[in-house]
């Protein structure tokens, strides 16, 4: 069944050229230089993909987006921008928008965001279609929510791949486990991972980490060495927070990634390798490329393949099992227990610092706790009035038993009574995605 794009510009010109470079691909592409007309023809054509232009002659282009989101809230959307409505761009993100582009660009880097958006929604599809796992295990994750399943996923089918990996998210979500997980299951297993902490090094000696330095190169190169991308050929490099790099070193990235050779520092040989790159960040790059601290041109080098890492208050379901782990990890022989209380107050907890977080609360509470149960009284102070603070009246902490999916759903529906049903709102002050809260109002029932 042949794929249908959609393409809502004003410029006539704009909607002749990406449809004769989408059509080149395959693609069945349907245009419109009208708003209103392009809500209609989403019901008339089912896209699987929207390429929407954030300024349009008879209705805003967020509105045209709000307007395609309630006809299917699972299309793709692409929005075109100029330099002077990124913001805007990054809001029509937060609405629900898979990605964006800035005027002018490449045919090629809209064939290539097509690609990325249907590989999206693909995923989405086989991961509703995934049975539970025995072992509530995904390779080195744990867990059993959907959004779990699309990472995991998305990892398997990434590294059957030579594409440039963008694992995007918080700290403590797990961005270098994925990377791992991405080199193990590919045909690179057995060559070298080998990974750098982007934000950890000053300049100077990042370079030299990178590409590596020649004798007497600078003060101290009493030898030749190698660097991480040499020492990584045939296998993968992992640099880790990359949107802490320089203007500079991000144009010598740029070269690399584009030719796949450079030179030692002080050095005039030219080193070609074959390296498969994947990078992290816990900055937003959009924002870092409206601020003029990260290259565009990078970026799109970079996001070839892009994978969000959730946010641990997005999977509370999985916290359970997560805990379970911790207990085995740091308890073996599991002659310690945890009450269900203290599951509770876990599940209640917003965890700004991720898994990370979690697992510290836990190594911590086996420390402290004399007994052999861990009780609520055994986490961090913060934690615990963190939790008093943000909890709802009509669920008590420390009266009656609540199931996991009774506490969640009440939470849910006291957060759609405070924001008078804005899905929008609610998804943020739960700290989850709209894709997600949609998924738990559907699980739940809840109109």
């Amino acid at each position: 069944m042949t794929t249908r794009i959609l393409i809502i510009d004003d410029e006539e010109r704009m909607c002749w050229a990406l449809k004769r470079a989408l059509s080149h691909e395959g693609f069945q592409v349907v245009t419109t230089t009208r708003g209103l007309q392009g809500i209609d023809l989403t019901k008339e054509t089912e896209p699987s993909v929207v390429i929407l232009d954030l300024k349009m002659p008879d209705i805003d282009g967020i509105e045209v987006l709000k307007g395609i989101k309630k006809i299917n809230p699972n299309i793709s959307v692409i929005m075109i921008t100029a330099h002077g409505t990124i913001d805007t761009a990054i809001e029509a993100m937060k609405i629900g928008a898979t990605d964006y582009i800035i005027k002018p660009f490449k045919l090629e880097e809209i064939r290539v965001l097509v690609k990325q958006a249907l590989h999206l929604s693909d995923s989405e599809n086989q991961v509703n279609s995934l049975g539970e796992p025995s072992d509530k295990k995904y390779g080195k994750f744990v867990g059993q929510s959907a959004a779990l399943k699309e990472v995991t996923l998305l990892i398997q089918q990434v590294a059957k791949t030579a594409a440039t990996v963008l694992i995007t998210g918080e700290s403590g979500t797990g961005k270098e486990v994925a990377g791992m997980e991405i080199h193990n299951a590919s045909n690179r297993a057995d060559e070298p991972f080998v990974a750098i902490n982007c934000a950890a090094l000053p300049e100077q000696l990042l370079e030299s980490e990178l590409f590596g330095h020649e004798k007497g190169a600078f003060t101290g190169a009493t030898s030749k060495k190698k660097g991480r991308f040499e020492i990584a050929n045939k296998g993968t490099i992992f640099l880790d927070e990359i949107g802490e790099m320089s203007i500079s070193m991000q144009a010598k990235l740029l070269r690399v990634l584009q030719e796949r050779c450079f030179e030692r520092v002080g050095g005039t040989e030219t080193i070609h390798v074959d390296v498969r790159v994947i990078a992290t960040t816990n900055i937003n790059l959009a924002t870092a490329i409206a601020n003029g601290t990260f290259r565009e041109d990078l970026y799109y080098r970079l996001n070839v393949m892009r994978i969000i890492m959730p946010t641990l208050r997005s999977r509370k379901e999985d916290i359970p099992l997560l805990v379970n782990h911790f207990l085995e990890k740091f308890d073996p022989s599991r002659s310690i227990k945890i009450s269900s209380e203290a599951i509770k107050i876990l599940t209640c907890y917003n965890w700004p610092g991720n898994i990370r977080e979690l697992q510290n609360a836990i190594e911590r509470a086996l420390i402290v706790c004399p007994g052999a149960e861990i009780q609520a009284s055994h986490f961090p102070k913060d934690l615990l009035s963190s939790v008093s603070e943000s909890s709802s009246p009509a669920i008590s902490l420390t009266e009656g038993v609540f199931t996991l999916e009774e506490l969640e759903k009440h939470l849910i529906i006291n957060a759609l009574e405070k924001h008078d049903n804005n899905q929008t709102k609610v998804a943020k002050y739960l700290g989850i995605s709209r894709p997600t809260l949609l998924y738990r109002l559907k699980k739940y029932g809840i109109k």
